[in-house]
């Protein structure tokens, strides 16, 4: 049975997408067979996976209108070496659509469902609004994982998110909690980031990943090469950390 886990932050510009893609791509590295699925209507993870988002034949949409399965709409880069549920523009059209449909929250459930039996994990990139396709994700996923930058406005952001979480696994999603708390983007030389890190493991305590993904370069850069840092720069430090973090998710998943 694969453990689903939403990537999520109600706060954008944080590296939801590069932590899903690198996510996903690390813990292919290490054995994992992976999904991902897009759900923001940018289609950055399906892009960055190496997946041209404007020659998908099917994707997520139609997988959340139920006219194709997940088995009908995955792409595959082997390359990147995990199996992606695409999107694009035409998601943004689905938020008014599903309004007046039955189980309108819970379609993803059941699309991923029938799937399970081909994965050990799902990552849920999620866009950063509170919309009907992010609740479709949170009431997908076992868990949340919440990257963030050690900022103070990230704090902000965070109990907003922890907020609408708890109100997910009240009404929706019994299942439901954050997994961990990824610390991205990070640099040690500023003092701010190390007293909010200190913070963060102050309120949160085991809840923050152990591993902590460095600000670089050359994981932003791999995006516009189409494949995500850990495959484009294996021995940058931004890809190591990220498989670190993979290997922890492995860990972490295994006491669950």
């Amino acid at each position: 049975m694969a453990k689903i886990f939403c990537v999520a932050n109600q706060k954008g510009g944080v590296g939801k997408t590069t932590t899903t893609v690198n996510l996903a791509a690390g813990l292919a590295q290490v054995g994992q067979r992976v999904l991902v699925v897009d759900l923001d209507p940018q289609g950055n993870a399906t892009m960055g996976s190496g997946i041209d988002k404007r020659a998908l034949e099917l994707s997520v949409y139609d997988v959340l209108l139920e006219s194709a399965s997940i088995a009908e709409a995955r792409q595959r880069n082997e390359k990147v070496g995990y199996d992606v549920l695409g999107a694009n523009r035409e998601l943004a059209g689905a938020e008014v659509e599903l309004v007046e449909l039955e189980r309108r929250e819970r379609r993803l459930k059941a699309a991923i469902a029938a799937a399970d039996a081909d994965y050990d994990f799902v990552l849920i990139d999620c866009p950063p609004s509170l919309s009907m396709l992010t609740l479709n994700g949170l009431c997908s996923a076992h868990g949340v994982v919440v990257p963030m930058q050690c900022e103070y406005f990230a704090l902000e952001g965070l109990s907003d998110l922890v907020n609408t979480i708890k109100q997910v696994h009240a009404n929706l999603n019994p299942d439901l909690q954050i997994i961990g708390l990824l610390r991205v983007m990070f640099d040690p030389r500023i003092t701010l980031q190390q007293q909010v890190s200190e913070q963060l493991k102050g309120h949160f305590g085991d809840k923050v990943f152990d591993t902590v993904i460095p600000r670089n370069v050359r994981l932003a850069e791999a995006p516009s090469y189409g494949l995500p840092g850990v495959v484009f720069d294996p021995s940058s430090k931004g890809a190591q950390a990220f498989v670190d973090f993979a290997r922890e998710m492995v860990r972490r998943v295994a006491t669950m």
